[in-house]
Parts: C-alpha cells; sequence; structure tokens
C-alpha cells in the first residue's frame, strides 16, 4: 500500500552564548511530517514554555547537514508552534526512552524509611558526583521531585501496594494521582517511569494480586489520556518468588498458581512496550543456601561456574543466571521478546548471626563487581545482544526498615552521606557538597538538548512508498 507523508520540518541550530539564545522575532506555524504507518509517537519534545507549547510528539527524528548548516528533521502526527520570541528550546526524549525509562545501564535505588539521612537537595548533589543518572524510589514524594528539577537525574516514581485496591476501582482516582504526582513536576524533573506496585504477585495477598492488572491499565489509561505516555513508561516490578524452578535458568518458569494474574499482565506490557522488571538478590540465594552455593559465583569473583545442560550455556555468576532464568519464564509464558530489567538488587553489609555472608567484604565485593559488569554494557548468555541494566539496591542505609538486620544495611552510603565501602563513589565529602548545578535549570545539561531557532524558510516535501 501506498505512504503519504505530507510535509517535512526542518529547524536550524540554533547558536548558544553564555547561556543566551540569540532570539528572532517572527511568529511561525510549522506543518511537520505526518507519517501514517507510524502506530506509535517514539519520542516527545518539551517546550520550555509549556503554557503556550504542549509537548510534541515524533514519530522519527533524524540529524543532518545542509549546505555547512545542521538541520533537525522531524516526522511528527502534529504541528508545531515556535514562540513568538523564536528563541525556542527543546528537551527532546529520544526513541528508546519512550519505551524505557532507563539511559545507560546503571541506576540506584533511593530508598527513605530512616530518620537520619541527607536531605533531597543534597542527595542530588551527591548522585550528580556519583554520575548516576537514574534513580527508582518507592513512592512519589513532592519534596524529592522538586529537588531534582533541572538536575537530569530519571527517576521512576512508585504507587505503593497500599493504593493499588483504590486505583483500581475506577480511572478517575488514577487520573487525579497522575495530575497530582507526575504531571506538575514535567517536564522540569525527568520522570520517566511509575511502578505500579512492588512485588505484588509475589507477595501472599491475593486481593492485590487481583487488582493489580486493572490499577496498571487504570494508571497507562491515565497517563495516555494526558498525553505523557510517549514518556513515560508504565510497570510492575516481581520478586524472584513468581517462579517455580529458577536452576539452571533454562528450567525457569512461572508458579502455575500465579499464571492466571501473571499472563495478563505480561500481554499489557507487551502490547505498551513495558519490559518485565524483576528483582533479583543473589545476596538471598546463598544466604538461604551457603553449603551449596559457591560465594565467589554470587559474587562475581573466579570460580568453575555452571553449565544449562539444555542450553549448554556457560554461566560464571549468579546474577546472570538470574537474568536469564527469568528471560526463560517469560519465552514459556509466550513473551520471547520482552526484555528483562533489574529493578532491585544489592548485598547487605551487615546482617545478623543467621544471614550468612552479610558483611561489609562480600558487600563490597558483589557491587564493585556488579558496576564493573553492568558499565561494559553486555548481555547474558541467553540474550547476549541486551545489555543488561539494573537498579543498585540501595543508595542508603535506612534505620527505620522493619524486619532482618540485613534490610536496614544494604546502602552504599551511610545516612551522613559517606561512603559504607568503596567501590568508586566520594560521598559527601566537603568538595562535593560545594558542586553546583550550572545553566538553565538544568537544561543547558543534558547530553540529549537541542535548541532551535527557526529557518528562514520551511522546505515542503511529499514522499512516496
Amino acid at each position: 500500500m501506498a505512504c503519504l507523508r505530507s510535509k517535512l520540518c526542518i529547524l536550524r541550530l540554533g547558536v548558544v552564548i553564555s547561556g543566551q539564545v540569540t532570539p528572532s522575532h517572527h511568529f511561525y506555524k510549522l506543518p511537520a511530517a505526518s507519517c501514517p504507518f507510524c502506530f506509535q509517537p517514539n519520542g516527545v519534545l518539551f517546550s520550555l514554555f509549556p503554557s503556550l507549547h504542549p509537548p510534541l510528539s515524533y514519530c522519527k527524528i533524524g540529524v543532518r547537514t545542509n549546505d555547512g548548516v545542521i538541520c533537525i528533521i522531524l516526522y511528527s502526527n502534529s504541528l508545531l508552534e515556535v514562540a513568538a520570541n523564536g528563541a525556542f528550546s527543546f528537551f527532546f526524549c529520544p526513541a528508546e526512552l519512550s519505551v524505557h525509562a532507563f539511559t545507560g545501564t546503571y541506576g540506584i535505588n533511593y530508598g527513605r524509611i530512616a530518620d537520619n539521612i541527607p536531605s533531597p537537595e543534597s542527595v542530588v548533589t551527591l548522585l550528580k558526583a556519583a554520575k548516576i543518572k537514574n534513580v527508582r524510589i518507592y513512592d512519589a514524594n513532592h519534596d524529592v521531585l522538586t529537588a531534582f528539577k533541572g538536575s537530569g537525574i530519571e527517576i521512576i516514581v512508585g504507587l505503593g501496594n497500599e493504593f493499588l485496591k483504590e486505583i483500581s476501582v475506577g480511572q478517575d482516582h488514577a487520573i487525579d494521582w497522575v495530575k497530582e504526582n507526575v504531571q506538575p513536576f514535567l517536564p522540569g524533573t525527568k520522570i520517566r517511569g511509575i511502578a505500579v506496585g512492588n512485588e505484588v504477585l509475589g507477595s501472599t495477598d491475593p486481593e492485590l494480586w487481583e487488582v493489580l492488572l486493572n490499577a496498571v491499565k487504570n494508571v497507562y489509561d491515565a497517563v495516555s489520556g494526558l498525553h505523557l505516555n510517549d514518556v513515560i513508561e508504565v510497570s510492575s516490578p516481581h520478586s524472584e518468588a513468581v517462579f517455580a524452578n529458577s536452576y539452571p535458568p533454562s528450567a525457569c518458569v512461572f508458579k502455575d498458581t500465579l499464571l492466571p494474574y501473571m499472563k495478563p499482565l505480561l500481554q499489557f506490557f507487551s502490547q505498551i512496550g513495558s519490559p518485565f522488571y524483576i528483582n533479583a538478590y543473589p545476596f538471598l540465594a546463598y544466604m538461604s543456601d551457603p553449603d551449596h552455593i559457591d560465594l565467589n559465583y554470587a559474587l562475581f569473583q573466579s570460580n568453575p561456574g555452571i553449565i544449562d545442560s539444555k542450553t549448554n550455556l556457560h554461566y560464571d555468576n549468579m546474577f546472570d543466571a538470574q537474568v536469564d532464568a527469568a528471560y526463560a519464564a517469560l519465552e514459556k509464558a509466550g513473551f520471547a521478546k520482552m526484555e528483562v530489567i533489574v529493578s532491585e538488587t544489592g548485598w547487605a553489609s551487615k546482617g545478623d548471626a543467621t544471614e550468612a555472608g552479610a558483611n561489609v567484604k562480600n558487600a563490597r565485593t558483589y557491587n564493585y563487581n556488579l558496576r564493573k559488569r553492568l558499565m561494559k554494557k553486555k548481555g547474558t548468555p541467553y540474550r547476549p545482544k541486551i545489555a543488561v541494566k539494573a537498579y543498585i539496591f540501595a543508595l542508603f542505609n535506612e534505620n527505620l526498615k522493619p524486619g532482618p538486620t540485613s534490610e536496614r544495611n544494604f546502602g552504599l552510603f551511610k545516612a551522613d552521606g559517606s561512603i559504607s565501602y568503596d567501590i568508586g563513589f566520594t560521598g559527601l565529602t566537603s568538595a562535593a557538597s560545594s558542586l553546583k548545578v550550572t545553566g538553565a535549570g538544568g537544561w543547558f545539561q543534558s547530553s540529549y538538548l537541542l535548541v532551535f531557532t527557526t529557518c528562514a524558510a520551511v522546505v515542503p516535501l511529499v514522499l512516496t512508498s
């Protein structure tokens, strides 16, 4: 079938001198290309003047030079309005961010069940000094979201399990939640995802199992209705408790009792392009059976590893094996193309007498080697072409968390912002604390910043295929 794309919008890259853009005193409404064969936009442009210009979704973006001038080419299903003063700056979200809320491969979980940790503003300083660009929180705390404004750090917010029943009842509750906790902070705070619940299907509460899918759908519909689905991913992290068997990796399957809830959820995530989030802890596996699990295998240290007899793949660390176990379970459930992202992984630096392996040495070894492994941007033995991405648990030791001692001692940093152990971060030293964010609210720091001024002409073009 022939396909027509109406017009091509070409904008000239503006020149920024000392943070200022030379203005142009014209008003333009530029037709962008309609792309009927693109069923979903791949990204979105945010205006620095959101009250005047709503976000612009685009299907494709390209860059080329024309007589020495750098031009940005947009294929979109809408019109681009250029502000009257012409000094029009955009932050754009590339294609992969419209599907996954993750830049790079290394992120961290920022839990706050504590009464002695640094302020959110200090946390931003700490994260920027550590060059950590991806953060997951377990709520949508407004002080945190305000502090992250302009930082360039991408954040996943959480909708707690305690809200699932209410959100599942009707879309109005979901819309209200998104309007209150997400929309007001965009685009300054780079909220890239909403985690609906945490480890719900791995819990022992069947009532939550029943409502999870409707809660997820209502949140997604709310995000979509507010035209935010191009930049905000909707997901729900799971624990290893959803699996009936995970050794060897190829044998992993979802529990039969959970399949009636898991498969419809996976079907929906497949439709909207969300990955499968898993909380994977070699620490917990080792702690449960230290007599039969090689500690070096759990810590990425030198060891013989294991051979999966079905796939004939060799695993030299448990982390990769846990990720591939999730891939195997997804494949058996009919979702072989779904990506697995690790939403939590870490190692406790202190534990009770019954918590084998919980000490500073092992915590440092695991997190140091994990960070090194993630920085290589490699895949797993079963999915070698898909770079593994993971959020480390956790940023701080949290002194008010209930449960065994280990629960309060997963932090890479202590409550005062100093490092718990050395894996290459500096902590909130006096030098780090003096760091200041420069640029216009952080916009000029992003590697994805494009500042546009209007071209003297719009080049019309009709393409057929």
